[in-house]
């Protein structure tokens, strides 16, 4: 059991998790009791939940902690916003160490089918109206995902140009005051609006926007291919596959978890580099 959660949980992600998880009363005003499960050992069990995408009743007894005792850990730090916070932890870590690229930042979105209707799903125009939702994401020139967000499948990608650039973090930079503005942003015809260029250029921003009807999508695909290959990252996460979540804040937490793990792999490369050098 301790090599799987070493695996799933290094001790790198470990370290970061412990600086946003929530402090936990561990004790008993009446004495006794059972001993409180392991949080990493819990940590771990979700990552095998998001990455395997297997139920919550086939999660493997292996972890130590119940499947009831890793489903309350899960919407507890869901509900305390621990994965969000995880992912802006992991961010400050590539930006001080000079590993994020705002030169040309890309936004993009995917659409996913719900099996059960609840907030944050509407029928997916791409899909003969059936029932889903939206992942919207920015991602750096790397492709490294800076920030994203959840919408109903019908709606319309420009409408989350303005929140997900405002909902980018400030992020510690390798030289300098924090950052949370892109140079320049790359997107496709969806976002092609007059008003979405006045906005970016008022808050300092280039954008390079196909405009429809007089050129190609596909001229930008040299610049925004990394934020399609960010999407296949995110179905690597395969509890993003589809959506099975109920609650809209189980799927931004999944959401969240992915983002988390693709950042921290790009961490643990370049500790490697830095180790060979």
């Amino acid at each position: 059991m301790a090599d799987l959660v070493e695996r799933l949980a290094p001790d790198e992600l470990w370290v970061l998790f412990r600086r946003v998880v929530p402090p936990t009363e561990v004790i008993r005003p009446q004495g006794g009791g059972r001993r409180r499960a392991g949080d990493r050992e819990a940590l771990a069990a979700i990552i095998f939940v998001a990455t395997s995408g297997c139920t919550w009743r086939q999660l493997p007894p292996v972890f130590g902690p119940s499947l009831q005792t890793v489903y309350r850990r899960f919407t507890q730090w869901s509900r305390a916003r621990v994965w969000g916070r995880l992912h802006r932890v992991v961010l400050d870590e590539l930006g001080s160490r000079g590993e994020l690229d705002w030169s040309r930042c890309a936004i993009d979105s995917v659409s996913l089918r719900a099996g059960k209707r609840g907030p944050l799903t509407g029928p997916n125009p791409t899909d003969r109206g059936k029932l889903g939702s939206k992942i919207h994401l920015i991602t750096d020139r790397n492709g490294l995902p800076l920030s994203l967000g959840i919408s109903g499948a019908n709606m319309h990608d420009s409408q989350g140009l303005e929140p997900l650039v405002r909902g980018i973090p400030p992020i510690r930079s390798h030289r300098g005051p924090r950052r949370r503005r892109p140079a320049k942003l790359h997107a496709d015809k969806g976002y092609d609006y007059d008003h979405l260029r006045r906005w970016l250029r008022k808050r300092g921003i280039r954008h390079r926007i196909a405009r429809k009807g007089i050129e190609s999508s596909q001229r930008l695909g040299r610049h925004r291919w990394v934020v399609e290959r960010t999407v296949s990252w995110l179905a690597g996460c395969r509890r993003l596959y589809r959506r099975y979540e109920r609650k809209a804040e189980h799927l931004l937490a999944f959401v969240g978890i992915a983002a988390a793990l693709i950042c921290h792999g790009r961490l643990v490369r370049a500790d490697g580099q830095d180790h060979l050098a």
